[in-house]
């Protein structure tokens, strides 16, 4: 995925980023505080369950997704 910045001048998006797209590709942009649809107490939700996911990442916490589909695999899961 390629990440670009724009700014918007005289109702323009004035993108000012190298890259190493082909000459005529079509690129698509998402305002960045309108992508999700969240409202204030969902995102609030979110970032506690990313804080709680961090913790586990940090402390150790972790099953490969490998373990994971082969549990769900398994008979009887």
């Amino acid at each position: 995925m390629i990440r670009l910045k724009a700014r918007v001048r005289g109702g323009r998006l004035l993108v000012d980023e190298p890259t190493d797209l082909p000459e005529g590709a079509e690129v698509e942009l998402i305002a960045a505080d309108s992508w999700d649809d969240l409202d204030a107490a969902e995102r609030e939700r979110l970032h506690a369950a990313l804080a709680v996911s961090e913790e586990d990442v940090r402390d150790g916490r972790l099953r490969s997704a490998g373990a994971v589909i082969a549990d769900l695999r398994r008979p009887g899961s």
